[in-house]
């Protein structure tokens, strides 16, 4: 019987599709009856991705963009179906995965929000330790926030307690607030992961070197605000830097229109 073929890139793919394909698995063996329970195969290691997608694809079946992803995907059915396009007058544009994997991760910018307080008493230290994870600051200003501003960096679990949506607003707009432009290969991730839970005390519990841990007081005050993705971080730097950054240009930045 066939199989598919699937290549698949995201931000930690390894362990993301390993949990989804492990879940997925545990309900179908719930679900099933038959006992044709589905099989899978991941690749485990950057490694053997390369080596496993030479065997399978060549440069032009990857493709980027949501149109050329349709067009793909129907040239695919087609073809299963055992029927042939024709005289195709355009061909998307395509995307070398091989390129990609052998480059490495590319370099990104994230935004790093320093709330009131917490920047007057440690910017030294909060400077040394953006030094020593190899992050370059691009974007530096203070920021008295607007209300509105304020409300649209909170997470939406927190909008569903008016209690604590006014408790985020009132601290937020208290005081000066410092914001950071930083620029490294995946930096959005990388930030993420230094901040920690916006809990300083589940920060603390996991790991007390943690920024939240080390700087937090409360869920409230927890001392910083980070860009949770990729493209939340393109409106938060678009948002707080709109006259520019101090780097170099760069394809992901002009792609972005920042």
């Amino acid at each position: 019987n066939p199989v598919l073929v699937c290549a698949l890139r995201r931000i930690n793919a390894f362990k993301v599709l390993a949990d989804a394909l492990k879940r997925l698995t545990q309900c179908r063996e719930k679900l099933s009856k038959s006992g044709n329970l589905l099989q899978t195969v991941m690749a485990l290691t950057p490694e053997v991705t390369f080596r496993q997608a030479v065997l399978f694809f060549t440069e032009m079946d990857f493709v980027t963009g949501k149109t050329c992803f349709y067009e793909h995907a129907h040239r695919l059915l087609k073809s299963i179906c055992f029927s042939y396009l024709v005289g195709e007058s355009q061909r998307c544009h395509a995307e070398s995965l091989f390129t990609y994997l052998q480059t490495g991760a590319q370099i990104l910018c994230t935004v790093l929000l320093i709330k009131p307080g917490a920047w007057s008493r440690s910017l030294a230290r909060i400077l040394r330790k953006l030094n020593l994870e190899k992050f370059s600051v691009v974007g530096m200003k203070h920021v008295n926030l607007e209300p509105d501003v304020a409300l649209g960096l909170l997470s939406s679990d927190v909008e569903e307690d008016p209690a604590v949506l006014e408790a985020h607003r009132t601290y937020l707009t208290s005081g000066t607030a410092l914001v950071l432009c930083l620029q490294r290969p995946n930096a959005v991730k990388k930030l993420i992961d230094l901040l920690g839970p916006e809990d300083p005390k589940l920060a603390q519990a996991l790991d007390p070197f943690l920024w939240r841990a080390q700087y937090g007081i409360s869920t409230v005050q927890n001392g910083f605000y980070g860009s949770k993705s990729y493209q939340i971080a393109v409106r938060d730097m678009k948002l707080f830097f709109p006259e520019g950054l101090c780097c170099a240009e760069c394809q992901t930045l002009e792609e972005e229109e920042v």
